[in-house]
């Protein structure tokens, strides 16, 4: 189901697109989006035009739903069906209601995707950049900048077919010339092939040393291994012992509330952080900080010097419990993580937050339902 966030954006779309007043719209964001988009579409001098009854259209409503599922699968899914495609409804180059419909969807996603992701994208990246050229948003989301890669048409010269000489008979001379140079050979060839198969055997020694530690190494840091999900802070106090420490009683959707300490009392208030939504690792072994149990880590980003830390901000209408993703990154997280493997240790020097302030592992978005995390402090650590 659509988070009330993004049926708003679809809202907003549809009205101004297609001279709809907005004024009414907006208080139904509890509605199902088919209805919604329905009732829009209807109110439109041009209801006729823009297929409000096409099964076509009500299948790219429901598309949209798909995203709060699996964003990766949902983007993937849409790059192939824009193959032979300009536009999603029509078969011309008229942006139609679909167009409208999906694109907020998609840019939830997108705007958060580091350039290396979107290059993998490339025939949605040329839908995205076509439909937000052609329909006046205004100022409703955030320009997709596309690096686009110029057009060079080859080069062709015109090469003169020689034709072959007739063979003629051998000069004296060319004769001791090619005597000269095969004996020249076989005194060479000896030593250089001794030298090419040493050569040989120290790359393919290595090549298999490489090929023996990679495989650890990269599985030990993968993302993946975390159980990262978005919950709500339903109570926060002072540590009863130490004065740099909180204690926060947080729910992530289990029926009952997780009990965890943070190192945060310099920065935020128990106050400010009640009822506040944060992002936190949920499969850290349990331990006890000064006497009192944690079962969790909320991750907050600071700056260089750590003078000023931060809860990750998590957007407007993600759900309590859902878990953070990383496009490119799937896999099943472990059910508790090793403290002797020191996964954690290997994987948050990775975790950071890019000039926008949007979190990143490696520079992928913490991705939810509703868009990625982010903070106010850009180029920062997490941890």
């Amino acid at each position: 189901m659509a988070s009330a966030n993004l049926k708003q954006n679809i809202v907003t779309a549809l009205c101004k697109h297609f001279s709809v007043d907005l004024n009414g719209y907006l208080r139904d964001v509890d509605s199902d989006l088919i209805s919604l988009c329905t009732k829009i579409l209807k109110s439109s001098a041009n209801a006729v035009a823009l297929l409000c009854n096409d099964a076509e259209l009500t299948k790219w409503i429901s598309f949209v739903e798909s995203v709060t599922a699996d964003s990766a699968k949902f983007l993937s899914d849409l790059n192939e069906e824009l193959i032979k495609k300009s536009v999603l409804l029509g078969n011309g180059f008229k942006p139609s209601a679909a167009d409208i419909i999906v694109f907020p969807a998609v840019h939830s996603v997108v705007v958060g995707l580091p350039n290396t992701n979107r290059l993998k994208l490339p025939h949605l990246m040329r839908w995205m950049d076509y439909i937000q050229n052609k329909v006046e948003f205004g100022n409703s989301f955030e320009t997709i900048l596309l690096e686009k890669v110029p057009f060079e048409p080859p080069v062709v010269k015109n090469v003169k077919k020689v034709e072959p000489e007739p063979t003629a008979k051998k000069t004296v001379q060319e004769t001791k010339d090619a005597a000269t140079a095969k004996a020249e050979s076989k005194a060479v060839k000896p030593v250089e092939k001794k030298e090419v198969a040493t050569g040989n055997q120290a790359a393919i020694e290595k090549k298999k040393s490489t090929e023996k530690e990679t495989p650890g190494k990269d599985s030990e840091v993968s993302v993946s291994l975390l159980k990262i999900q978005i919950g709500l802070v339903r109570k926060a106090s002072q540590h009863p012992s130490a004065d740099s420490l909180l204690v926060e009683e947080i729910d992530v959707g289990e029926g009952k509330n997780r009990q965890v300490v943070s190192g945060l009392a310099k920065h935020i208030s128990p106050e400010q952080l009640t009822n506040r939504y944060v992002v936190l690792i949920t499969n850290v072994k349990p331990s006890k900080l000064r006497d009192v149990m944690s079962e969790g880590l909320v991750l907050c980003a600071s700056n260089q010097d750590h003078s000023v830390v931060e809860p990750l901000i998590v957007p407007e209408g993600a759900k309590v419990g859902e878990c953070v993703t990383f496009l490119g990154f799937e896999g099943k997280p472990e059910d508790v993580l090793n403290p002797k493997k020191k996964q954690l240790d290997k994987i948050t020097p990775h975790l950071s937050t890019d000039s926008s302030g949007i979190a990143t592992y490696k520079g992928v978005p913490f991705m939810t339902s509703a868009g990625p995390c982010k903070s106010s402090i850009p180029n920062g650590s997490v941890k």
